[in-house]
């Protein structure tokens, strides 16, 4: 994102500012609450049901000579994680300004969508802190279910991202409606398509409708179905084997 900085100086520095803003806020557990987290920060939250954004970021000009209130606008969702993603995602563009003295960046030279991509990784540590969110998976050996328990206000889809930022490498499957929707590894290089285990165990995530584990040589592969009326959504998480070349 930043020429000359290393993906581990920006972890660092949004690592540091998600601590400070919660630490400031006296939140000390999950789950974190955006709304809490955004009063406790002087920021309001009021609804408008005719954006189109389910989020926005704006300073309301203040009365009788009152200095602009920093708000932000949600718009009404059903899914109550989609407005703790909207309001974690603005509290990040209020302080983005906070990862970019860090980083000893100045904003204006930053690339086109710098903020906005700071503001997305702070959101998912605002919602999943990176030393609360390893070791309670570490703890649960990963168990989408049981984390989702413990981190309600984000999405199972989050938690699943949130895996690949940690340092145990994997590879994150979603499949929508039968379809590969997303796949990714953090482990350098080109990501395979599903496996013939990977395959067997999502088909019966998805046709039985409840969690699979199942051992592919040394690697785990863990399936849990994320099912709704009229919709069907599949996480999977892939152990991945580092190769490690002797020289």
């Amino acid at each position: 994102m930043f020429p000359g900085l290393t993906s581990e100086d920006l972890s660092a520095a949004l690592d540091a500012v998600a601590a400070e803003l919660l630490e400031a806020a006296d939140i000390d557990g999950p789950p974190v609450d955006g709304a809490a987290l955004a009063r406790a920060l002087g920021v309001s939250v009021a609804t408008d049901d005719r954006q189109r954004g389910r989020g926005r970021y704006v300073r309301l000009r203040g009365i009788r000579g009152r200095s602009a209130r920093p708000t932000i606008l949600l718009r009404s969702d059903p899914r109550p994680e989609r407005c703790q993603w909207a309001l974690a995602h603005e509290i990040g563009e209020h302080v983005a300004h906070r990862v970019f003295f860090r980083l000893g960046v100045d904003p204006q030279e930053g690339p086109p969508n710098a903020r906005e991509r700071v503001a997305s990784h702070l959101a998912g540590r605002l919602l999943l802190p990176t030393e609360w969110f390893a070791r309670d998976a570490a703890a649960c050996a990963w168990d989408l279910l049981a984390l989702k328990a413990r981190y309600r206000t984000a999405s199972h889809e989050l938690i699943a991202r949130r895996m690949l930022e940690l340092s145990e490498p994997a590879i994150i499957t979603i499949f929508d409606q039968g379809e590969v929707h997303f796949r990714r590894s953090n482990v350098p290089g080109r990501v395979p398509p599903p496996s013939p285990p990977e395959m067997r165990c999502w088909k019966v995530v998805h046709g039985r409708n409840r969690p699979q584990q199942l051992s592919d040589g040394m690697k785990t592969i863990r399936g849990w179905p994320v099912h709704e009326e009229g919709w069907k959504r599949e996480i999977l998480r892939t152990e991945v084997e580092l190769e490690i070349n002797d020289q």
